[in-house]
């Protein structure tokens, strides 16, 4: 998932996996659900729009000269990069809100929202929507973080019109109508069901409850068996008319159009709009403080072990030593730390990553493996000794150069196509980077010292660690499996 620290909404994978353009690891579904509901219909006339898309290269230094800050005639802003090298447009928008706005008792309603915008809008009911969108192999879906519900429009150039107008459609007259609502809760809630039974996914859901607590980072995006079934359409449209508004509405866009032709677009798109949110403030809140574990019983084979702690929010002057440090201990892919102790030396775990993740009102870091019942004290054990190690010592001078030169290297494949640096636009947007930061990064990143990086790794690693461990009971992990249990303790 070689990425940008920049989709810090998601996770900051910082190169240990390739996955997909945005980034989401383990952790995305079960705790950031970040999730673009696409019909497989569409998706599947859609491939020669995305093949295409994929030859959009745009080199970050090119990027950098190209990006305008346009504002529309009726006062839309927007990040823009005019790029004709093949005839497409993409562009990535959110507003501020996200699952956070959910309310206490119906978690999963932006969830829900982002599932249901594309079936059917206007006078297009669910089926003729979805017909107009193949036709034109037009891309289009939407999804909530936990400080954002976002979107991603695709399209050819020439069905840019029927394209925007579709999305207009979607965000300003959605039907929420009742089979529609009933057919994608039951798809939600079979996925909710299916978790009950995933270890990694419950293994988040404790993470989320043992950082966060009752705040609402503390709850799951996507809902749980309780609150779903609850949600109304009413709740749906109330979320609608608070959220998607344009004080907060960002965008970004890549592709073959003129500055103002896509200014009518998005005064068509976005204009009618209502002029502000009217946002629940979410409090500021530090995850809690290590050493802490949990254990969740969970008759399965294999035990995934989470663990994580505060993090640095992106805000934070001291944010790019902390990301660079946690690139050489477990963001790095087969050249961390933690993969050298844990799989290469031990052969404790097929694979272990760790990433910083950042939002709007707190950051933590967080880890992910999975190993032998039998073995998981042994792996957590390793874990934690490598986690103390770099704490007290720090990164070496070698690894510290490596990595700063493989996150100023990386830096050009993050940004390789037109829809990557569409994300990366928006995501500097939401973290309130400024908009040459592309060609500011490299100097930021050689800016950090060793004292930084020391610094940082005792800041983040120094208290030690919040684990959850999912899996069979310490005393059971030799015995045959039974009947899957989920007791919590």
């Amino acid at each position: 998932m070689a990425r940008e620290e920049a989709f810090g909404n998601g996770l900051s994978d910082q190169g240990h996996r390739d996955h997909q353009a945005r980034g989401e690891a383990f952790v995305t579904y079960p705790f950031l659900r970040a999730r673009h509901f696409l019909h497989t219909r569409q998706f599947a006339l859609s491939v020669v729009a995305s093949a295409a898309l994929a030859l959009a290269t745009v080199s970050p230094s090119q990027a950098a000269a190209k990006i305008q800050h346009l504002t529309s005639p009726g006062g839309i802003e927007a990040w823009f990069v005019q790029d004709a090298t093949v005839p497409l447009i993409a562009m990535e928008y959110s507003f501020a809100g996200g699952s956070a706005q959910d309310p206490k008792d119906k978690s999963g309603v932006a969830n829900l929202v982002g599932d249901l915008l594309d079936e059917g809008s206007g006078d297009l009911d669910s089926k003729t929507f979805h017909e107009r969108l193949d036709r034109r192999a037009i891309e289009l879906s939407f999804s909530a973080t936990r400080d954002t519900f976002r979107g991603s429009l695709r399209m050819l150039r020439d069905n840019k019109d029927e394209a925007f107008d579709l999305l207009r459609s979607a965000l300003t007259s959605p039907h929420f109508e009742t089979a529609d609502v009933e057919r994608i809760r039951s798809q939600v809630i079979s996925g909710l069901r299916r978790e009950t039974t995933n270890p990694t996914s419950l293994a988040s859901r404790k993470f989320l409850e043992v950082a966060f607590g009752e705040h609402p980072y503390g709850r799951q995006s996507n809902g749980n068996l309780d609150s779903v079934p609850t949600i109304t359409v009413a709740d749906m449209r109330d979320y609608v008319g608070r959220v998607l508004a344009k004080d907060t509405l960002k965008i970004a866009v890549v592709g073959d159009v003129d500055p103002a032709t896509l200014g009518k677009l998005l005064d068509h798109t976005f204009g009618s709009l209502p002029a502000k949110a009217n946002l629940v403030p979410v409090p500021d809140i530090e995850a809690a403080r290590p050493p802490q574990r949990a254990f969740v019983t969970l008759d399965v084979p294999q035990t995934v072990i989470t663990f994580g702690g505060p993090g640095v929010k992106r805000s934070d002057p001291n944010f790019m030593a902390a990301y660079v440090v946690n690139h050489i201990l477990g963001g790095g892919g087969l050249s961390s730390r933690l993969y050298r102790e844990v799989r290469e030396k031990r052969g404790l775990a097929y694979s272990v990553f760790e990433s910083l993740l950042w939002m709007e009102h707190s950051a933590v870091f967080i880890g992910n493996t999975g190993t032998r019942a039998d073995r998981a004290g042994d792996t957590t054990e390793a874990i934690d000794k490598e986690v103390r190690r770099i704490a007290e010592e720090g990164p070496t001078q070698k690894e510290l150069d490596e990595a700063k030169s493989y996150l100023k290297g990386s830096q050009m494949l993050a940004l390789d196509t037109s829809s990557k640096l569409a994300q990366a636009l928006l995501q500097y947007q939401q973290d309130k980077l400024p908009i040459d930061y592309i060609e500011k990064r490299n100097a930021v990143v050689d800016a950090v010292t060793m004292d930084d990086a020391k610094a940082a790794a005792k800041r983040l690693w120094g208290q030690g660690l919040l684990t959850v461990v999912v899996g069979r009971a310490p005393q059971a992990a030799a015995q045959p499996a039974a009947a899957p249990a989920t007791k919590s303790n």
